[in-house]
């Protein structure tokens, strides 16, 4: 049986980082599997909550915007459907995000006793989330044979603003965990990020009826080209993405996970000491 070395030595390091990365892959598996029993242990009804809180809220929003307010739908969708569409990219990233921020702290003894490249914590925390996004997927594939809807030829790009939504959730996580380690009160602050951050990402309502000359400015939240990305995947027609603004949030995401990426290598190496 073939064994693996472990070689310290002064910047060997930094440059075996991302290599590391693929030899602790089991360790990643191990993370992310435990992450999820953990989740739903001890619980009724299981993994069937991933189905019911995003069920949920997509009625309180279609009520609500829907038949309340009267706001209009996309594309000739139902509206159930449109905020549907709009709930599984904000369930994943307000999920992972959550996950993700305090990934290193539970994990505590674990950073502190034993090496091994910390970035594959958060990580492991993220697929958490996105564990729960296939689950609730499960509720659009309802929603659309209960209305007879079949979406376009534009539903073969949804992996990629799966993609887009997880570079967000890690970006934003990797700052967040990095910052819980430092400073604990970030515990506190995340539940008030996302909870804020739903009232102001188009989730219960079409990104549309943002009167135009404030589209580009709202889309300084990166969840809106996230959302919308996802809306015109899966509801086609006539639906529409508003280019400036989604280039405008890609850019964001990009940002925030390029720095994010950096800013938890800087602290990394301190993490064992503070923790």
């Amino acid at each position: 049986m073939k064994t693996k070395e472990l070689i310290l030595e002064s910047g060997r390091a930094e440059s075996q980082y991302w290599k590391d990365l693929w030899n602790y892959r089991e360790l990643f598996y191990f993370l992310a599997w435990r992450d999820i029993l953990v989740r739903y242990k001890q619980t009724v009804i299981g993994m069937a909550w991933a189905l019911i809180r995003p069920f949920l809220t997509m009625i309180v929003f279609t009520v609500v915007f829907g038949n309340l307010a009267k706001l209009p739908s996309e594309g000739g969708a139902p509206y159930p459907i449109l905020v549907f569409a709009g709930t599984l990219p904000w369930q994943f990233f307000a999920n992972s995000l959550t996950q993700c921020s305090n990934s290193m702290i539970n994990n505590a003894n674990l950073v502190s006793k034993v090496y091994f490249p910390r970035l594959i914590v958060p990580s492991s925390a993220v697929i958490v989330g996105f564990v729960d996004f296939m689950i609730s997927g499960m509720i659009l594939l309802g929603l659309m044979a209960w209305y007879n809807f079949v979406p376009s030829w534009r539903i073969i790009t949804l992996p990629l603003f799966i993609l887009i939504v997880f570079a967000a959730s890690m970006g934003v996580g990797l700052w967040l965990c990095s910052l819980n380690v430092k400073f604990r009160d970030f515990r506190h602050i995340v539940p008030f990020i996302v909870q804020f951050g739903l009232y102001i990402s188009p989730v219960g309502f079409s990104s549309s009826v943002v009167p135009e000359q404030w589209r580009l400015l709202y889309s300084l939240n990166p969840m809106v080209g996230v959302i919308d990305g996802f809306r015109w995947a899966i509801i086609g027609g006539e639906s529409n993405i508003y280019w400036p603004g989604f280039v405008l949030s890609l850019t964001l995401v990009s940002l925030l996970l390029l720095t994010g990426i950096r800013y938890f290598r800087n602290m990394e190496r301190t993490f064992a000491d503070v923790i």
